[in-house]
């Protein structure tokens, strides 16, 4: 049975505001806008700021589904969070469960990490699914990321489709010679045995890609065709967003004070 991975640069070719937005700015910006979320301390405002960035994401145009794919992922691990912080932050006891009890500043601690974490995974999803991961990239390498780094994030996301795919098939085939799985040592020892087998067939995989991609010109750095070109709209879209995120930190500090 094949499963379907969802690229994130799925709909990179969608026609929006955000899609249009030259990568270099999009990407100052909305990192921007991440660290001004991440350090609310206050529900309205990290309310407030998800708001924005639900906004933000019905400009993109991109299916609300889509994007579920993915943000389920960040919503399961906040919501441990969620579970864990009512039960163990100091605070007023609102509820009390043998020897557990939930905290009111835990409750709202919950909230908060939610909404945080919930607006960042967001504007990363706008950050880099809305243009092609190629671009993407040569954005990052414009604002001086390293280029190996670049690199290795580029080929570990392509790649990791097709090492899944290998991890299919050898399940599929142990399965076609009576494999079952189990808790047993027996089960642990052909998971073990499979993904031995991966790291061996990654390993072989790499070699051939890298000697094809010699063979082709690979010189160390990736050679992308796309040519960037900043214009005013560019500008005013990184002001307005760099300017909530401002705005974001003064409301947080009149409230502190």
């Amino acid at each position: 049975m094949h499963l379907h991975l969802p690229e994130i640069d799925e709909f990179a070719h969608l026609n929006s505001p955000i899609h249009s937005w030259d990568a270099r700015v999009k990407i100052i910006s909305l990192l921007g806008l991440i660290i001004s979320v991440v350090l609310l301390d206050r529900i309205l405002l990290a309310f407030f700021g998800l708001s924005f960035c639900i906004i933000l994401v019905f400009i993109s145009k991109i299916p609300l589904r889509f994007l579920f794919a993915y943000l389920k992922w960040v919503l399961l691990f906040a919501l441990f969070f969620a579970i864990i912080m009512p039960l163990t932050a100091p605070g007023d006891e609102i509820a009390s469960f043998d020897f557990l009890s939930v905290s009111k500043e835990g409750v709202l601690l919950a909230i908060l990490i939610v909404l945080r974490a919930t607006s960042a995974a967001l504007l990363v999803f706008l950050m880099i699914g809305t243009a092609e991961l190629s671009v993407t990239m040569k954005a990052l390498g414009e604002l001086k990321v390293p280029n190996k780094l670049i690199q290795i994030f580029m080929f570990a996301y392509r790649y990791i489709f097709i090492f899944i795919e290998e991890v299919e098939k050898m399940f599929t085939a142990a399965k076609a010679r009576a494999f079952k799985e189990k808790t047993n040592i027996q089960t642990l020892k052909i998971v073990g045995f499979i993904l031995g087998m991966l790291f061996v067939k990654s390993y072989e995989r790499s070699r051939r890609v890298y000697n094809a991609m010699v063979a082709r010109g690979y010189t160390g750095r990736l050679k992308i065709l796309h040519e960037f070109h900043l214009g005013r709209k560019d500008f005013i879209r990184g002001f307005i967003i760099l300017g909530f995120a401002i705005l974001l930190q003064i409301l947080a500090y009149r409230f502190r004070h």
